[in-house]
């Protein structure tokens, strides 16, 4: 099930974040490492969203060439044999050119951004790094373990998205609504014939649905939905 997989992935994101929160408010009287790591967090926000609009610009691109083999392929296939709709096809390959232009414009751009924003980065870094290297040793270990934890982040971020891709819009927002009302737990295993969240006995039938994943099937007592293998 997809949105098991994304509950794997949140939860994981969760004590990563939970753990750094911890980590930063022990390092809080350090405002210029506080400064370092905000910076550090905007740029790879920045870096992860002009990723993103770069993949968007990129697949423009390639469906609008993929659109224009297709119309090319009607104009010379030989099988249209009418003038006028020739013509218009001809029209079609001419607009869908010029409109690659301008997609491809935006690819540039985005390209560019996201050069922009990876130097951004790695100038963060090096300033955070820096930073951390004069700290003394009291702060050290709680450094390296955040270090650990950012690129931890990072890593689940991207694991997020890719998580995200086969679960249905409708399905998400179940998931999301069930995230805030039941403690950032959406979805749970059945345990040993039990609900493994409330400990909930579950019978035969509410078994066999979860184990079907046809249908998102609900624990009667505590409502999160329930995953089984």
């Amino acid at each position: 099930m997809g949105l098991y997989r994304l509950q794997q992935v949140d939860r994981q994101i969760d004590r990563a974040q939970t753990r750094l929160e911890t980590i930063r408010k022990t390092l809080a009287n350090d405002t210029e490492l506080q400064n370092a790591l905000s910076q550090m967090e905007n740029a790879q926000n920045s870096h992860h969203h002009s990723l993103h609009k770069l993949k968007e610009a990129e697949f423009g691109v390639d469906a609008q060439k993929i659109k224009i083999e297709q119309t090319e392929a009607s104009l010379y296939g030989g099988n249209v044999k009418n003038p006028k709709e020739l013509q218009d096809i001809q029209k079609d390959v001419i607009s869908l050119k010029k409109h690659l232009g301008t997609l491809e414009e935006r690819q540039l751009e985005a390209m560019l951004q996201a050069e922009s924003a990876e130097l951004q980065m790695q100038n963060a870094k090096s300033v955070l790094e820096s930073i951390q290297a004069s700290l003394g040793s009291e702060h050290k270990k709680l450094i390296e373990e955040q270090s650990v934890h950012i690129k931890q982040l990072d890593n689940l971020i991207e694991e997020r998205e890719a998580a995200l891709a086969p679960v249905p819009g409708e399905l998400l927002h179940i998931y999301e609504d069930l995230r805030r009302q039941k403690r950032s737990v959406a979805v749970t295993e059945v345990e040993d014939g039990a609900c493994s969240a409330c400990g909930t006995n579950l019978n035969a039938a509410i078994q066999q649905s979860a184990r079907s994943q046809r249908q998102l099937t609900y624990c009667p007592s505590c409502g999160r939905i329930l995953f089984a293998n």
